[in-house]
């Protein structure tokens, strides 16, 4: 899936990104590529994931730039 990064706390380790469905998706450090785990993600960056069904909802994993 493609999307569109809605906010992300580079300190906190977590954002969300809105994909091109125009669903938020909850996204953890822990779900960036390695490259960009140090970095971070900025506001209305384009990426591509991988959507992860959670109990507590939907999460952005396998997150790279696109």
């Amino acid at each position: 899936m493609r999307g569109t990064v809605k906010e992300y706390d580079r300190y906190k380790g977590y954002g969300f990104i809105t994909g091109d469905d125009g669903e938020d998706y909850f996204v953890h450090v822990s779900g960036l590529r390695i490259n960009l785990q140090q970095k971070g993600l900025r506001k209305r960056q384009r990426v591509m994931f991988d959507v992860q069904v959670d109990v507590k909802g939907d999460r952005a994993v396998n997150v790279r730039l696109e």
